[in-house]
C-alpha cells in the first residue's frame, strides 16, 4: 500500500507547472508560426520581392488563451500589399486587378497541424 501525507500548499507545484505549459504551448506556436512564414514567402506573388520578405507573425497570450496570427507589414501607407493582392483592389485609373488566393492553400497545412495537435493533446488525456 503506498500512502501520502501533505502538509503546505502546491502553490509552487502549481505555477511550476502552469509555467511549463505556458512554454511548451509558446514553443508549438512559435514553430508553427515560423512554418506559416516560410509557406507564406514561398507563395507570395513576386514583383519586388518586398510584400513576401514582409512576412511574420506574433503570438498573443491573454486571459488564458493563446493566439497566433500571420501579418504582413509591407502597406505603403493603405491597406497591406497581401490582401490587396489576396482580395483584388481597385487602380487609380478606375480598372480593377483581380485578387489571387494565395493566402489560403498556403497556411492550410499550418492549420491542419495545430487541429491535429490540439486533437492528439484532448484525446490523451
Amino acid at each position: 500500500m503506498i500512502s501520502f501525507e501533505h502538509k503546505g500548499n502546491f502553490k509552487r507545484t502549481d505555477q511550476f507547472l502552469k509555467n511549463l505549459a505556458k512554454d511548451r504551448m509558446f514553443a508549438s506556436l512559435d514553430r508553427l508560426g515560423r512554418e506559416g512564414v516560410s509557406a507564406l514567402v514561398s507563395v507570395t506573388p513576386v514583383d519586388s520581392g518586398l510584400t513576401a520578405a514582409s512576412w511574420g507573425y506574433v503570438i498573443e497570450h491573454r486571459n488564458g488563451s493563446y493566439s497566433l496570427n500571420w501579418v504582413n507589414s509591407n502597406d505603403f501607407g493603405g491597406p497591406p500589399i497581401a490582401v490587396m493582392l489576396q482580395y483584388g483592389h481597385g487602380t487609380g485609373t478606375g480598372g480593377y486587378v483581380q485578387g489571387r488566393d494565395y493566402i489560403n492553400p498556403a497556411i492550410r497545412p499550418i492549420f491542419d497541424k495545430i487541429a491535429d495537435q490540439l486533437w492528439k493533446e484532448v484525446s490523451s488525456s
